[in-house]
């Protein structure tokens, strides 16, 4: 057990969190050798402080795609050109990796966002490898492709050029309205067979968004983001994740429904997660944002994690255990079939894979 540092809280987030932020706090990761926790010295004097801005660190890494043999993922490879996200979900499950940057999963999650700025070079490179089997790349599934910074870094558009010159499947996930920028890239490797989406949406109600995922974009835009992109030829479906016991699991079947109605093809869902140093930051929101409710929901999610908070077990982990977890598997399962969201859907081709042929007139560097 590391030392513990005392430090004086500030009126400005004793309150809870900072407008448009997921978490005040800053709990010191896993690999720490010295946390710090907060107190009150009693004098009630107002602190000054400032609202924590977003700094942005390059990423040197010299590889791109990221490899797993889970056997509960659908997917063996995927790409996040970012690590941190800017949305401020609080109940992100990617929180703690922010741990192996020696960042705290809290508030540094949020506001210290990690790129990589030769994504797209990286991604070509590996794609030219002569014994590159192409599969289904799978983009967001750790951290969003379309948080805020996406509108001026543009990594994400980059990575989708060189999928669509390799004409290499991509799946995307993202609950931000921000994919429609690139709806030129996806409408044309769709309509190859070579794209889908995903809209992750965790309620209907704005409030409750603000609170849980303060720069995610509105709910109502997400389900506008599923029509337009089926619009341009895009196949889309929902994500009904995380949902959480108490909060908003009642809403599963409205999310359904809005999502069938705005054209959804597809629906999944997933039961909250809260790995490691997660778990106390949940725990620490649901005391702030629904104190009248915080021990329920608490003794909900052990209900259905076997007594623990978290269940990192594969088979388990996304749909949790116990009376309530497969009650909420049946509604789903029937809402899925009631709005005709439970169809296997086409797999993304990955017969269609080439190097790009080089331009007519290009020139060998030698002559």
């Amino acid at each position: 057990m590391g030392a513990v540092k005392r430090v004086h809280v500030a009126d400005g987030i004793r309150n809870g969190a900072w407008k448009g932020r997921g978490t005040a706090q800053n709990p010191a990761n896993r690999f720490d050798r010295e946390h710090t926790e907060p107190f009150d010295d009693g004098w009630d004097l107002k602190e000054e402080t400032q609202r924590p801005q977003t700094s942005l660190m390059r990423d040197a890494t010299r590889s791109i795609i990221a490899r797993n043999d889970s056997p509960d993922l659908g997917f063996d490879r995927s790409i996040n050109p970012y690590r941190g996200c800017e949305h401020g979900c609080i109940y992100c499950f990617a929180r703690p990796t922010h741990a192996y940057l020696g960042l705290s999963p809290g508030l540094d999650f949020e506001t210290k966002i990690v790129f990589k700025p030769e994504a797209a070079r990286l991604l070509e490179a590996e794609l030219s490898k002569p014994r590159y089997q192409p599969a289904v790349l799978a983009l967001g599934t750790n951290t969003d492709p379309y948080q805020p910074v996406e509108r001026t870094l543009g990594l994400t558009r980059g990575i989708l050029e060189v999928l669509e010159r390799f004409n290499h499947p991509v799946s995307i996930v993202t609950k931000s309205a921000g994919v429609l920028r690139d709806i030129d890239f996806l409408a044309r490797m769709a309509a190859k067979n070579l794209a889908r989406v995903h809209l992750s949406i965790t309620t209907l109600d704005p409030a409750l968004a603000r609170a849980m995922e303060p720069r995610a974009a509105a709910p109502a835009r997400r389900l506008a983001a599923i029509t337009a992109l089926l619009n341009a030829g895009i196949p889309t479906g929902v994500i009904a994740a995380p949902m959480i016991p108490g909060v908003n699991d009642a809403e599963l079947e409205s999310i359904l429904e809005a999502a069938s109605q705005a054209g959804a093809v597809d629906a999944h869902m997933i039961l909250l997660r809260l790995p490691l140093e997660l778990g106390p930051l949940f725990t620490d929101w649901l005391h702030t944002h629904l104190p009248d409710r915080a021990n329920h929901v608490l003794s909900l999610i052990r209900q259905s994690r076997a007594g623990r908070l978290n269940d990192p077990e594969f088979g388990s982990r996304f749909t949790g255990t116990g009376p309530f977890a497969d009650l909420l598997q049946q509604r789903f399962t029937r809402a899925a079939r009631q709005f005709r969201l439970d169809g296997a859907q086409p797999k993304l081709d990955v017969t269609q894979f080439r190097m790009p042929q080089p331009a007519p007139n290009a020139q060998l560097s030698l002559f």
